[in-house]
Protein backbone atom coordinates (compact mmCIF):
# COMPACT_ATOMS: atom_id res chain seq x y z
CA UNK A 1 0.00 0.00 0.00
CA UNK A 2 2.30 2.95 1.34
CA UNK A 3 4.36 4.57 3.46
CA UNK A 4 3.66 7.91 5.66
CA UNK A 5 6.97 9.86 6.58
CA UNK A 6 6.27 13.00 8.32
CA UNK A 7 9.43 14.78 9.22
CA UNK A 8 9.42 18.27 11.47
CA UNK A 9 5.94 19.32 11.27
CA UNK A 10 4.76 22.40 12.77
CA UNK A 11 2.01 24.32 12.86
CA UNK A 12 1.09 27.86 14.29
CA UNK A 13 -2.14 29.41 14.00
CA UNK A 14 -0.63 33.67 14.63
CA UNK A 15 1.22 33.79 18.00
CA UNK A 16 -0.20 30.31 19.23
CA UNK A 17 2.14 27.15 18.42
CA UNK A 18 0.09 24.24 18.19
CA UNK A 19 2.32 21.83 16.93
CA UNK A 20 6.05 21.98 18.03
CA UNK A 21 8.19 19.60 15.45
CA UNK A 22 6.83 16.21 14.79
CA UNK A 23 8.26 13.38 12.98
CA UNK A 24 7.14 10.48 12.74
CA UNK A 25 7.59 7.23 10.11
CA UNK A 26 4.67 4.67 9.51
CA UNK A 27 5.07 1.53 7.95
CA UNK A 28 3.34 -0.20 4.95
CA UNK A 29 -0.07 -1.39 6.44
CA UNK A 30 0.62 -0.17 9.72
CA UNK A 31 -2.20 1.22 12.19
CA UNK A 32 -0.80 4.12 14.26
CA UNK A 33 -3.54 5.79 16.79
CA UNK A 34 -2.75 9.74 17.89
CA UNK A 35 -3.99 9.91 21.25
CA UNK A 36 -4.26 12.91 23.75
CA UNK A 37 -6.12 15.38 25.39
CA UNK A 38 -8.44 17.81 24.12
CA UNK A 39 -6.35 20.89 22.59
CA UNK A 40 -3.14 19.13 22.03
CA UNK A 41 -2.57 18.93 18.42
CA UNK A 42 -3.43 15.33 17.24
CA UNK A 43 -6.47 16.64 15.26
CA UNK A 44 -4.69 19.66 13.77
CA UNK A 45 -1.43 17.10 12.29
CA UNK A 46 -4.00 14.70 10.89
CA UNK A 47 -5.87 17.80 9.01
CA UNK A 48 -1.99 18.20 8.33
CA UNK A 49 -1.36 14.85 6.57
CA UNK A 50 -5.17 15.19 4.97
CA UNK A 51 -4.11 18.24 3.24
CA UNK A 52 -6.74 20.62 4.90
CA UNK A 53 -4.24 22.86 6.64
CA UNK A 54 -0.97 23.49 5.93
CA UNK A 55 2.07 23.54 7.98
CA UNK A 56 3.74 26.38 9.04
CA UNK A 57 7.13 24.23 8.29
CA UNK A 58 7.89 20.40 7.65
CA UNK A 59 7.15 17.91 4.84
CA UNK A 60 4.67 15.14 4.17
CA UNK A 61 5.51 12.46 2.27
CA UNK A 62 3.56 9.27 1.28
CA UNK A 63 5.25 6.48 -0.44
CA UNK A 64 8.23 8.67 -0.62
CA UNK A 65 6.55 11.62 -2.34
CA UNK A 66 6.21 14.85 -0.95
CA UNK A 67 2.50 15.38 -0.52
CA UNK A 68 3.18 18.70 1.44
CA UNK A 69 1.34 21.18 -1.18
CA UNK A 70 -0.25 18.90 -2.73
CA UNK A 71 -4.30 19.79 -2.14
CA UNK A 72 -6.66 16.72 -0.33
CA UNK A 73 -8.06 14.75 -4.04
CA UNK A 74 -4.16 14.76 -5.00
CA UNK A 75 -2.88 12.34 -1.97
CA UNK A 76 -4.81 9.34 -2.51
CA UNK A 77 -6.55 9.14 1.06
CA UNK A 78 -9.65 8.29 2.20
CA UNK A 79 -10.81 10.18 5.54
CA UNK A 80 -13.80 9.02 8.02
CA UNK A 81 -15.19 11.57 9.88
CA UNK A 82 -16.74 11.76 13.22
CA UNK A 83 -20.08 13.61 11.79
CA UNK A 84 -20.42 10.99 8.81
CA UNK A 85 -20.56 13.49 6.28
CA UNK A 86 -23.12 11.95 4.49
CA UNK A 87 -25.09 13.32 1.95
CA UNK A 88 -28.21 13.61 3.15
CA UNK A 89 -30.53 13.88 -0.40
CA UNK A 90 -28.05 10.50 -1.49
CA UNK A 91 -28.69 6.74 -1.21
CA UNK A 92 -26.00 4.98 0.26
CA UNK A 93 -25.04 3.43 -2.89
CA UNK A 94 -25.02 7.00 -4.08
CA UNK A 95 -22.97 8.15 -0.76
CA UNK A 96 -20.65 5.02 -1.44
CA UNK A 97 -20.01 5.83 -5.24
CA UNK A 98 -19.53 9.50 -5.46
CA UNK A 99 -16.01 9.62 -5.54
CA UNK A 100 -15.98 6.86 -7.47
CA UNK A 101 -18.55 8.55 -9.92
CA UNK A 102 -16.23 12.04 -9.85
CA UNK A 103 -13.25 10.00 -11.14
CA UNK A 104 -15.63 8.80 -14.38
CA UNK A 105 -14.58 4.81 -13.46
CA UNK A 106 -17.36 2.54 -15.69
CA UNK A 107 -20.21 1.99 -14.08
CA UNK A 108 -19.81 -1.97 -13.90
CA UNK A 109 -15.99 -1.33 -11.51
CA UNK A 110 -18.28 0.97 -9.59
CA UNK A 111 -21.01 -1.60 -8.73
CA UNK A 112 -18.66 -4.02 -7.89
CA UNK A 113 -16.28 -1.89 -5.53
CA UNK A 114 -19.48 -0.68 -3.69
CA UNK A 115 -21.34 -4.34 -3.58
CA UNK A 116 -17.67 -5.78 -2.02
CA UNK A 117 -17.86 -3.27 0.54
CA UNK A 118 -21.05 -3.38 1.29
CA UNK A 119 -20.77 -7.36 2.10
CA UNK A 120 -17.99 -6.29 4.22
CA UNK A 121 -19.33 -4.31 6.18
CA UNK A 122 -22.93 -6.17 6.31
CA UNK A 123 -24.60 -3.44 4.57
CA UNK A 124 -25.59 -4.74 1.47
CA UNK A 125 -29.49 -4.72 2.35
CA UNK A 126 -29.20 -1.03 3.27
CA UNK A 127 -27.64 0.39 -0.66
CA UNK A 128 -31.35 2.04 -1.22
CA UNK A 129 -31.75 3.84 2.22
CA UNK A 130 -30.98 7.09 3.14
CA UNK A 131 -28.96 8.15 5.77
CA UNK A 132 -31.74 9.38 7.44
CA UNK A 133 -33.19 5.89 7.51
CA UNK A 134 -29.99 4.81 9.19
CA UNK A 135 -28.61 3.99 13.20
CA UNK A 136 -25.52 5.82 14.38
CA UNK A 137 -24.00 2.63 13.98
CA UNK A 138 -25.07 1.71 10.07
CA UNK A 139 -24.18 5.19 9.08
CA UNK A 140 -20.61 4.84 10.18
CA UNK A 141 -20.46 1.65 8.02
CA UNK A 142 -21.40 3.47 5.22
CA UNK A 143 -18.68 6.10 5.82
CA UNK A 144 -15.84 3.56 6.31
CA UNK A 145 -17.20 1.44 2.66
CA UNK A 146 -16.69 5.20 1.03
CA UNK A 147 -13.29 5.53 2.18
CA UNK A 148 -12.91 1.49 1.33
CA UNK A 149 -14.13 1.73 -2.14
CA UNK A 150 -11.36 4.37 -3.15
CA UNK A 151 -9.04 1.98 -2.52
CA UNK A 152 -6.46 4.82 -1.27
CA UNK A 153 -2.80 4.24 -0.28
CA UNK A 154 -3.74 5.79 3.25
CA UNK A 155 -6.83 6.08 5.90
CA UNK A 156 -7.21 8.71 8.32
CA UNK A 157 -10.01 8.14 10.89
CA UNK A 158 -10.54 11.41 13.16
CA UNK A 159 -11.84 10.32 16.33
CA UNK A 160 -15.03 8.27 13.83
CA UNK A 161 -16.68 6.45 16.78
CA UNK A 162 -17.31 9.70 19.15
CA UNK A 163 -21.36 9.74 18.13
CA UNK A 164 -21.84 6.28 19.01
CA UNK A 165 -22.88 5.08 22.36
CA UNK A 166 -20.62 2.96 24.60
CA UNK A 167 -21.91 -0.83 23.49
CA UNK A 168 -21.57 0.23 19.55
CA UNK A 169 -18.25 1.85 20.45
CA UNK A 170 -16.96 -1.30 21.43
CA UNK A 171 -18.70 -3.56 18.08
CA UNK A 172 -17.11 -0.89 15.81
CA UNK A 173 -13.55 -0.61 17.07
CA UNK A 174 -13.34 -4.27 16.86
CA UNK A 175 -14.70 -3.74 13.14
CA UNK A 176 -12.56 -1.10 11.74
CA UNK A 177 -9.71 -2.76 13.58
CA UNK A 178 -10.71 -6.16 11.29
CA UNK A 179 -11.33 -4.50 8.57
CA UNK A 180 -7.83 -2.44 8.47
CA UNK A 181 -5.99 -5.61 9.04
CA UNK A 182 -7.91 -7.05 6.34
CA UNK A 183 -7.50 -5.20 3.57
CA UNK A 184 -3.59 -3.95 4.64
CA UNK A 185 -3.87 -0.39 4.35
CA UNK A 186 -2.26 2.35 6.29
CA UNK A 187 -3.75 4.11 8.66
CA UNK A 188 -3.96 7.56 11.04
CA UNK A 189 -6.25 7.23 13.68
CA UNK A 190 -7.57 10.44 15.70
CA UNK A 191 -8.77 9.68 19.68
CA UNK A 192 -8.88 11.16 22.54
CA UNK A 193 -9.82 7.73 23.80
CA UNK A 194 -7.30 5.64 25.40
CA UNK A 195 -9.39 2.24 25.05
CA UNK A 196 -9.59 2.87 21.30
CA UNK A 197 -5.81 3.67 21.48
CA UNK A 198 -4.52 0.42 23.07
CA UNK A 199 -7.11 -1.62 21.11
CA UNK A 200 -6.51 -0.34 17.82
CA UNK A 201 -3.03 0.77 17.42
CA UNK A 202 0.06 -1.10 16.23
CA UNK A 203 2.05 1.96 18.08
CA UNK A 204 0.67 5.23 20.07
CA UNK A 205 2.05 8.49 19.51
CA UNK A 206 0.79 9.73 22.88
CA UNK A 207 0.39 13.79 22.13
CA UNK A 208 1.24 16.62 25.02
CA UNK A 209 1.26 20.21 24.08
CA UNK A 210 1.70 20.05 20.45
CA UNK A 211 4.83 17.52 21.11
CA UNK A 212 5.12 13.32 20.85
CA UNK A 213 5.51 12.74 24.47
CA UNK A 214 5.86 9.12 23.31
CA UNK A 215 5.87 6.78 19.99
CA UNK A 216 5.73 3.46 21.05
CA UNK A 217 3.44 -0.10 20.81
CA UNK A 218 0.31 0.19 23.41
CA UNK A 219 1.90 -2.12 25.79
CA UNK A 220 5.67 -0.33 26.04
CA UNK A 221 3.57 3.13 26.49
CA UNK A 222 1.34 1.26 29.53
CA UNK A 223 4.43 -0.53 30.88
CA UNK A 224 7.08 2.19 30.19
CA UNK A 225 5.77 5.50 30.12
CA UNK A 226 7.87 8.19 28.79
CA UNK A 227 6.75 10.55 31.76
CA UNK A 228 3.98 11.40 34.33
CA UNK A 229 1.86 13.07 31.54
CA UNK A 230 1.99 9.47 29.57
CA UNK A 231 1.64 7.46 32.83
CA UNK A 232 -1.19 9.42 34.05
CA UNK A 233 -3.35 9.43 30.52
CA UNK A 234 -2.92 6.14 29.78
CA UNK A 235 -4.11 3.71 31.89
CA UNK A 236 -7.77 3.58 33.95
CA UNK A 237 -8.31 4.77 36.78
CA UNK A 238 -5.01 6.78 36.13
CA UNK A 239 -1.16 5.89 37.56
CA UNK A 240 -0.85 6.92 41.19
CA UNK A 241 1.57 9.19 41.83
CA UNK A 242 3.74 9.67 45.26
CA UNK A 243 6.11 12.41 45.90
CA UNK A 244 8.83 11.09 47.97
CA UNK A 245 13.23 12.13 48.08
CA UNK A 246 15.79 9.77 47.01
CA UNK A 247 17.70 8.82 50.34
CA UNK A 248 21.00 9.38 50.70
CA UNK A 249 22.93 6.50 50.07
CA UNK A 250 20.87 6.02 46.95
CA UNK A 251 19.13 2.81 48.17
CA UNK A 252 15.53 3.71 48.62
CA UNK A 253 13.28 6.57 48.37
CA UNK A 254 11.28 8.30 51.72
CA UNK A 255 8.01 9.17 50.75
CA UNK A 256 6.32 12.29 52.01
CA UNK A 257 3.56 10.12 53.41
CA UNK A 258 6.29 8.94 55.97
CA UNK A 259 7.72 5.73 54.81
CA UNK A 260 11.23 4.70 53.54
CA UNK A 261 10.73 2.19 50.51
CA UNK A 262 14.45 0.01 50.07
CA UNK A 263 14.64 0.08 46.21
CA UNK A 264 17.10 -0.58 44.06
CA UNK A 265 17.26 3.12 41.93
CA UNK A 266 19.86 2.92 38.90
CA UNK A 267 19.94 6.49 37.46
CA UNK A 268 18.14 8.30 40.59
CA UNK A 269 20.39 11.06 42.30
CA UNK A 270 20.89 10.82 45.71
CA UNK A 271 18.88 13.23 47.91
CA UNK A 272 16.80 14.15 44.38
CA UNK A 273 12.89 15.00 45.41
CA UNK A 274 11.08 12.03 43.03
CA UNK A 275 7.70 10.41 41.76
CA UNK A 276 6.98 7.16 42.41
CA UNK A 277 4.40 5.80 40.09
CA UNK A 278 2.54 2.72 40.83
CA UNK A 279 -1.12 1.59 38.94
CA UNK A 280 -4.20 1.13 40.76
CA UNK A 281 -3.81 -2.57 39.48
CA UNK A 282 -0.84 -3.15 41.36
CA UNK A 283 -1.28 -2.29 44.46
CA UNK A 284 -2.21 -5.19 46.93
CA UNK A 285 -3.23 -5.09 50.30
CA UNK A 286 -0.74 -6.14 53.42
CA UNK A 287 -1.29 -5.91 57.08
CA UNK A 288 1.53 -3.99 57.16
CA UNK A 289 1.34 -1.71 53.97
CA UNK A 290 0.37 2.17 54.09
CA UNK A 291 -2.60 3.24 55.62
CA UNK A 292 -5.28 4.45 52.82
CA UNK A 293 -8.21 6.13 54.40
CA UNK A 294 -11.80 4.86 52.40
CA UNK A 295 -13.35 7.97 50.65
CA UNK A 296 -14.95 5.91 47.90
CA UNK A 297 -16.04 2.73 47.12
CA UNK A 298 -17.24 1.62 43.06
CA UNK A 299 -17.73 -2.25 43.15
CA UNK A 300 -17.67 -2.92 39.22
CA UNK A 301 -18.84 -7.21 39.80
CA UNK A 302 -15.53 -8.54 39.41
CA UNK A 303 -13.68 -5.99 40.75
CA UNK A 304 -14.38 -2.91 43.21
CA UNK A 305 -11.86 0.64 42.19
CA UNK A 306 -11.46 2.11 46.12
CA UNK A 307 -10.43 5.99 46.08
CA UNK A 308 -9.16 6.96 49.14
CA UNK A 309 -6.06 9.13 50.83
CA UNK A 310 -3.37 8.81 52.90
CA UNK A 311 -2.72 10.29 56.05
CA UNK A 312 -0.58 12.98 54.88
CA UNK A 313 -3.15 13.38 52.54
CA UNK A 314 -1.70 12.34 49.40
CA UNK A 315 -4.53 10.78 47.16
CA UNK A 316 -4.78 6.95 46.44
CA UNK A 317 -6.84 4.84 43.65
CA UNK A 318 -6.94 1.13 43.93
CA UNK A 319 -8.16 -1.35 41.51
CA UNK A 320 -8.77 -4.68 43.93
CA UNK A 321 -10.35 -8.39 43.29
CA UNK A 322 -12.08 -8.03 46.63
CA UNK A 323 -15.16 -6.89 48.27
CA UNK A 324 -14.61 -3.05 49.25
CA UNK A 325 -13.89 -1.69 52.59
CA UNK A 326 -16.60 0.70 53.95
CA UNK A 327 -15.83 4.68 53.60
CA UNK A 328 -13.88 6.09 56.37
CA UNK A 329 -12.69 2.51 56.78
CA UNK A 330 -8.58 2.29 57.01
CA UNK A 331 -7.21 0.00 54.02
CA UNK A 332 -3.59 -1.02 54.43
CA UNK A 333 -1.80 -1.35 50.86
CA UNK A 334 1.57 -2.44 50.00
CA UNK A 335 3.38 -1.45 46.79
CA UNK A 336 5.17 -4.10 45.10
CA UNK A 337 8.85 -2.64 44.61
CA UNK A 338 8.65 -4.35 41.06
CA UNK A 339 5.70 -2.96 39.86
CA UNK A 340 6.85 0.67 40.76
CA UNK A 341 7.99 3.36 38.52
CA UNK A 342 10.47 6.20 39.03
CA UNK A 343 10.00 9.69 37.93
CA UNK A 344 12.25 12.96 38.24
CA UNK A 345 10.42 16.16 39.67
CA UNK A 346 10.45 17.89 36.39
CA UNK A 347 8.28 14.42 35.35
CA UNK A 348 10.66 12.61 32.93
CA UNK A 349 11.29 8.84 33.38
CA UNK A 350 14.56 7.61 35.31
CA UNK A 351 13.46 3.76 35.28
CA UNK A 352 11.61 0.97 36.91
CA UNK A 353 11.94 1.14 40.94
Amino acid sequence: MATLSISGVRKAFGATQVLHGIDLEVADGEMIVVVGASGCGKSTLLRIVAGLESPTSGTVRIDGRDVTALEPADRDIAMVFQNYALYPHMSVFENMSYGLRIRGLPKDEIRRRVQEAADMLEIGALLDRKPRQLSGGQRQRVAMGRAVVREPKLFLFDEPLSNLDAKLRVQMRAEIRKLQKRLGVTSLFVTHDQTEAMTLGDRLVVMHQGRAAQIASPMEVWGTPADTYVAGFIGSPAMNFLAGRVTPGGDGVTLKAGPTLALNLPGAIAGSDVMLGIRPEHLAPDAHGLPMIVDLVEPLGSETVIHGRLPGGEVLTARLPIPASGIGATLPLTLPAGRLHLFAADGTRIGAA
